[in-house]
């Protein structure tokens, strides 16, 4: 229960700023005097020279980007490097921005840097447990658009000889593929639109191949996303919204070759 504070000044015995800093602390540790569990987005993170990993973590609106909360996170050298293989062996992805945490934290205070949370453990089956969730929202959302099917009921053009490839040329997904392809006795034609394929930007290089083949459909018969395998959180990329959209309603049929 909240207990408002006694706390007395005025202009001839007013507080100074660290007389204000050190109560809001002694408040706040005596208000959160054990961990928490609670869960945010990881915005930013910095591993510093010493091994001290630095994250901003922030709380979104429902189908909004602008933060609704927000706060500045630490783990200390000596727990970072317990968590972050533990969570690499878990997700088989490193603790990056954009990846939604269940974290148990401290709540600390500071006279000079002001509010921000120790981080002492994170649960790893919670941010596996956000990419189904998302992959399944995407789902429905394409159901309730009406073009879940849209792009698979398309015709395949007899023979499928002309094929758009979306990948990274260093891509082991789209080097299988060459090498595959090349034994076949038909003689394909196959055209690459080089894409990033993980990483930040790799959404919006996807898409911009697709943009660049969709002026050009006349002259192929299929599209074919290749990547090769890695962790449930990487692969995540071919969940996204706005990718499965464009997908369901290009003109062309598009397959996904997609590593274990």
């Amino acid at each position: 229960m909240n207990q408002r504070l006694d706390i007395f000044s005025s202009e001839s015995e007013s507080l100074t700023l660290l007389d204000l800093q050190l109560m809001v602390r002694a408040t706040l540790e005596q208000r959160f005097e054990t961990p928490l569990w609670l869960h945010a987005e990881i915005s930013e993170l910095k591993v510093n020279r010493s091994g001290h990993c630095y994250l901003n973590l922030v709380e979104k609106g429902e189908g909004s980007a602008t933060p609704r909360a927000e706060a500045r996170a630490v783990i200390w050298r000596s727990t970072y490097a317990t968590l972050s293989s533990k969570f690499e062996r878990a997700t088989g992805t490193k603790l990056c921005a954009g990846i939604s945490v269940l974290v148990y934290a401290m709540v600390t205070y500071h006279e000079v840097y002001g509010f921000s949370l120790q981080i002492l453990d994170i649960n790893t089956d919670y941010s596996l447990g956000e990419v189904e969730r998302r992959r399944r929202q995407t789902i429905e959302r394409l159901k309730a658009d009406g073009v879940w099917d849209m792009n698979r009921e398309l015709d395949l053009p007899t023979p499928t000889l002309r094929i758009a490839i979306v990948s990274s040329a260093t891509a082991a997904g789209y080097r299988d593929f060459v090498m595959e392809i090349s034994r076949s006795p038909y003689r394909f034609e196959l055209t690459l639109f080089e894409s990033l394929m993980q990483g930040d930007a790799a959404e919006e290089s996807i898409l911009q191949a697709l943009y660049a083949i969709a002026a050009r459909e006349d002259e192929f018969d299929i599209v074919a996303i290749l990547r090769g395998g890695g962790s449930t959180s990487d692969l995540a990329l071919v969940d996204a919204y706005a990718i499965a959209s464009h997908v369901a309603g290009f003109p062309l049929p598009v397959f996904a070759g997609i590593g274990h």
